[in-house]
């Protein structure tokens, strides 16, 4: 006996893998309630995800997110890199968290993402879309899901196993399934000897016909009987036409119910492709259409119109009323898209509408102004099948004669928006600039070019070129050949290659195979690339440089890729020229930074200090966190503190009291005097700014510690067994709150080796997380690095406690004491 496979196919069968991300994306729907479901598999190289398999949500839509960077800040990239879960609770949560989602998806929807991973092998990710909703992604959907992501994983590890590929083919066509749907009409199905009069049939043949169980006795002549007197002249007429043509389509006659009254069926019939007999054999079908001819009537006789919409967004439906409202023929209509089909909707504010109904899965209105005057009001009514829409006339408000409430204003009849404009392509293009605004440095750029723009069109080759001297200068490239594009170093902005001349005339060149290139540039260097696109970077119009993707397939570059490209250039410009300005002022704020820090540290015999600083913020990287260590005497003074803010000012404030702590410090003041005369000092100043302080004064000889604190995080010590604590040191308020603050002092011997480490809460705080945990994290890490030294510790500090969002300043200070 055969068993089931837990993938679809059976034991001891290699299932195919179209297959499996077809059963996972049915069996996704079908199991957590969700209306939407798509399947992402790694592209060969691993630089991209790219979209295989969708249910429920019109691929036309998900068109800008075909293929996702693996290294990109997307949910379903994230959720890939990481290996772990990523849920979306609606828009608020993914403008927060996913920016660049809420740029090409603006709509109210719930997502989850699940990694696809058997045998530690990640083969990508399966995703699904509900309704948002106040109470978010049920726990049990996810947990449902993640099974389904199993099973798909262990068939895609079998289809690696047994040789196949499981990267579909960089031309794969997507997989598009439709939704399920419930059958509206009862079909029956006859095979009629017209010679014999027998007529074969099913039990739902009989049903329709009104016959009870058993009480068809495959005779024309029962079936005659149940025919409406008035139509069994054209059902005869029927069958003739079916025999002497071939086929006969949509013949409708009434069927005498069992109540005596008729309703209507329609015959479709064919004459068999191979027969016997000769012309006298029929095959064919009969429907039940009378739900579907009493809804049409329905619908017709209502003077509103109401109209279909299919998942992609065309008319599949209009009504009368439809037609007179919108003032165009039902036959104008079916088959277009309403922003087609009517020139005063081609605005993509309204694409943008259907769009917000069918992702969102809620109702949605909007009004229209329909020239060359009245309004229009709009319904659309969204279900995992498409749309029904709604519209009725309506006043413009009284007064009002500006633009709708809820869409453009007003204007003559719109020419239709040129090649390119769909509003897929402008989310398309809107995602990628998106994560060029967030890139700050020359090196930002370079990567978000490289691990988003690169992917997305699905290029191999990427190559950025900066002018300087009149000469080009290659600033970043990816994929191509070791020492490839050594050559084209310092080409003059006005030589005879095509990474110049894009610049020069300042027009993008596109090949589309290797014959035209070499056709319009004979003997330029190539390489396996087999279609190229050279773009010229222009900001605030003058030159920057050079964009070059190469694609390692001839490819047809479409109006629509022209003008993406095209547009893209202008923003990897722009970004470009930011970055430059970025690094020059990142050079000078970083050179005052420096300046404000310890050139060096001490040295002291028996003891060994190591410090870190690392900027958090963007802009121009100036903080307020600082570390000191003063020798006086015999003794060894830490200082760790952080000045509020991320600033010139903070950094200007920070820079006084490190030279006042210094001062005071070197002086052989106590600490609490330090403390408490720098307090003054900060209110005397007047800065408007407070700051946290902690102070540790280390007395070698006597192997003595003293501790005080201005509300600054407590220390974490290390004792010679290599157990670390988090030293209580009662502390006073922060500096900068009240002129007769005071600060204790805490007095503790260490018998043997020990470490301590001061820091500043970049290290520890993370966002929605008490400080607490943070704290204790770093204790945990402390005593987790065994006997390590300050440096190799400070290393594992930064990379283990500090939070990934690293938005704080972070300053560090180890020291570790000797034993006796």
């Amino acid at each position: 006996m055969r068993h089931p496979h837990p993938t679809g196919g059976a034991r001891g069968q290699v299932p195919e893998r179209d297959e499996l991300l077809v059963e996972a994306v049915r069996r996704a729907l079908g199991r957590t309630g969700a209306y939407g479901a798509m399947v992402y598999l790694r592209s060969r190289d691993r630089r991209s995800l790219v979209l295989r398999t969708i249910a429920g949500v019109p691929l036309s839509i998900m068109s800008p997110f075909r293929r996702i960077a693996a290294a990109g800040p997307l949910p379903v990239a994230v959720c890939f890199r990481t290996g772990r879960p990523v849920t979306v609770t609606d828009t608020e949560d993914a403008v927060r968290r996913f920016p660049q989602l809420a740029v090409g998806l603006p709509y109210d929807y719930a997502t989850a993402c699940v990694p696809v991973t058997a045998g530690g092998e990640r083969f990508g990710v399966l995703s699904v879309l509900w309704p948002a909703s106040d109470e978010g992604v049920p726990a049990r959907a996810r947990r449902r899901l993640a099974a389904v992501a199993g099973q798909l994983a262990a068939g895609l590890a079998e289809v690696g196993a047994a040789g196949a590929d499981v990267e579909p083919p960089e031309d794969a066509a997507v997989v598009e399934l439709p939704p399920a749907t419930a059958p509206t009409t009862r079909v029956g199905l006859f095979d009629w000897d017209v010679a014999t009069g027998a007529l074969a049939a099913d039990a739902r043949f009989g049903e329709i016909f009104g016959f009870g169980p058993g009480e068809f006795d495959g005779t024309v002549a029962a079936l005659n009987a149940r025919i409406a007197p008035g139509d069994l002249a054209g059902f005869r007429a029927a069958a003739r036409t079916a025999l002497a043509e071939g086929e006969v389509l949509a013949a409708r006659v009434r069927v005498l119910g069992r109540d005596g009254y008729p309703y209507p069926v329609e015959l479709w019939a064919r004459v068999p492709a191979v027969v016997s007999d000769g012309r006298t054999h029929l095959v064919g079908a009969v429907l039940d259409v009378r739900t579907l001819t009493a809804a049409a009537a329905a619908v017709e006789r209502l003077s509103e119109g109401v109209f279909s919409l299919d998942p992609d967004g065309r008319i599949s439906y209009a009504n009368r009323g439809t037609e007179a409202l919108l003032g165009v023929r039902r036959e104008e209509l079916v088959g277009r898209h309403p922003w087609d089909a009517l020139p005063w909707l081609a605005d993509p504010f309204y694409e943008n509408r259907y769009r917000a109904a069918l992702l969102s899965q809620r109702p949605t209105v909007f009004l229209a102004a329909r020239p060359p005057q009245g309004w229009l009001a709009f319904s659309l009514y969204p279900d995992a099948h498409g749309v029904t829409g709604r519209v009725i006339a309506a006043e413009t408000p009284a007064g009002d004669t500006g633009p709708p409430p809820a869409g453009p204003p007003p204007a003559a009849p719109p020419a239709a928006p040129p090649a390119g404009a769909a509003l897929g392509g402008t989310h398309h293009l809107l995602q990628l600039a998106s994560a060029l605004t967030e890139a700050v440095t020359v090196r930002d750029v370079c990567r978000a070019v490289a691990e988003q723009i690169l992917p997305a069109f699905g290029g191999q080759e990427l190559a950025l070129y900066g002018i300087r001297a009149g000469e080009l200068h290659l600033i970043s490239e990816t994929g191509y050949p070791e020492g490839f594009l050594d050559g084209f170093e310092g080409t003059p902005v006005g030589a005879r290659v095509p990474g110049a001349e894009t610049l020069s005339t300042g027009t993008p060149i596109f090949f589309e195979s290797v014959r035209e290139l070499a056709a319009a540039y004979p003997g330029i260097a190539l390489d396996e690339m087999g279609a190229w696109a050279f773009l010229p970077l222009i900001a605030s119009g003058h030159p920057v440089g050079s964009c070059i993707l190469g694609f390692d397939r001839p490819r047809a570059f479409t109006t629509e890729d022209r003008g993406l490209l095209t547009a893209l250039g202008g923003f990897i410009a722009q970004a470009l020229e930011r970055a430059r300005l970025y690094d020059a002022e990142f050079a000078l704020a970083r050179g005052l930074q420096q300046g404000l820090l310890p050139h060096r540290l001490p040295e002291v015999p028996g003891v060994r200090i190591t410090a870190r600083y690392l900027p958090g913020t963007q802009g121009m990287e100036i903080g307020g966190d600082w570390y000191d260590a003063i020798t006086t005497n015999g003794d060894l003074t830490l200082v760790i503190g952080d000045v509020e803010g991320h600033s010139v000012a903070a950094a200007a404030a920070m820079g006084q009291l490190r030279s006042a702590v210094r001062a005071f410090a070197s002086g052989g003041e106590p600490l609490d005097e330090v403390l408490a005369r720098t307090n003054r000092l900060l209110l005397d100043l007047d800065l408007g700014l407070l700051a946290s302080c902690c102070l540790a004064r280390l007395t070698p000889a006597r192997r003595t510690l003293r501790l005080a604190r201005a509300g600054h995080l407590p220390p974490v010590l290390r004792h010679a067994d290599g157990r670390a604590e988090v030293l209580d040191v009662p502390g006073g308020p922060l500096l900068g709150v009240d002129e007769g603050a005071v600060y204790p002092v805490r007095e503790l011997r260490l018998p043997g080796a020990a470490l301590l480490a001061l820091y500043t809460d970049g290290l520890v705080e993370e966002p929605g997380a008490a400080i607490d945990e943070g704290v204790e994290r770093m204790r945990a890490a402390v005593e987790a690095g065994g006997d390590a030294g300050p440096e190799a510790l400070a290393e594992r500090l930064l990379r283990e406690v500090r939070p990934a969002d690293g938005v704080d300043d972070v300053a560090l200070l180890l020291t570790e004491v000797d034993g006796p």
